[in-house]
């Protein structure tokens, strides 16, 4: 039986993750202080790595206690410290964005769900350790750098690349199943845009990236991905939804997973 094995929340959207050994499923099912914050430019838009490799040149460091952001610039020594709970924290953290990025950047915070990636599946996303040492092969990396390319919230200790593939069914279909106490329900293969091309310290892209990643998925296709879903071989990990009747429970490292079934889309 496959169990959780990393955890990752990323508390302010784009940038750095953080580890957790445990974490809440919050409101909407989007894990405890997952994107929990979010640059913004002056058109209201998202600055994120979709916008600009920038972003890329960005380190941070995040105290879930006291939402206390450090930033740095990749290869500097410098830190720079904000408290993010506070209005003029966040204002203040916006002034060092907008210098960094040479536009004007606010942060704002959403504690009632966040900004997910997928405005209409808000559950974590999930991988598995077999995919991310799969994908490190194609493209010679190490799995570390591949876990930051993808950005998964929810890595599961299977050894067998695509596992996670397994979770999702055709349109109208979810795939219920559970980590400890928590149900999820597998929605969709993600489909991948521009960032893990990335390398996510410096921004410098793999060249024909996405062609390589396609010929490699096409390739290695298990059995059990087909289906409606799963419409072009750009998709790569899993996007989830949790029912409300699962918001507040807790997920751990090493709680096991369980697959329930294939039920109706709620």
């Amino acid at each position: 039986m496959p169990a959780l094995s990393r955890l990752t929340v990323y508390p302010v959207k784009s940038l750095d993750g953080l580890d957790r050994d445990a974490a809440t499923v919050g409101a909407r099912g989007a894990l405890d202080r997952d994107r929990e914050y979010a640059m913004f430019d002056a058109d209201g838009e998202y600055v994120n790595g979709k916008a600009t490799a920038r972003v890329h040149r960005l380190r941070s460091a995040f105290h879930p206690a006291t939402h206390e952001l450090t930033l740095w610039r990749h290869g500097e020594a410098e830190r720079h410290a904000f408290h993010l709970r506070e209005e003029a924290g966040r204002a203040a953290c916006g002034e060092w964005l907008t210098d960094f990025f040479g536009e004007p950047v606010t942060v704002e915070r959403d504690d009632a769900g966040g900004y997910p990636d997928d405005q209409e599946l808000h559950g974590p996303t999930v991988i598995s350790t077999g995919t991310v040492r799969e994908v490190a092969d194609w493209f010679d990396l190490p799995p570390e750098n591949v876990r930051r390319r993808l950005r998964a919230c929810i890595e599961i200790d299977s050894t067998e690349p695509f596992w996670e593939d397994r979770l999702f069914a055709d349109h109208g279909e979810v795939v219920e199943f559970s980590i400890g106490d928590c149900t999820l329900y597998g929605v969709n293969p993600c489909q991948r845009c521009v960032v893990p091309t990335r390398d996510p310290d410096t921004g410098e892209a793999i060249e024909d990236f996405r062609e390589r990643f396609v010929e490699k998925r096409e390739a290695t296709l298990p059995a059990w991905t087909p289906s409606d879903r799963f419409d072009h071989p750009y998709r790569l990990m899993l996007n989830t939804v949790v029912p409300e009747d699962s918001w507040h429970t807790e997920i751990a490292v090493g709680d096991a997973v369980e697959i329930e079934g294939v039920r109706p889309e709620p």
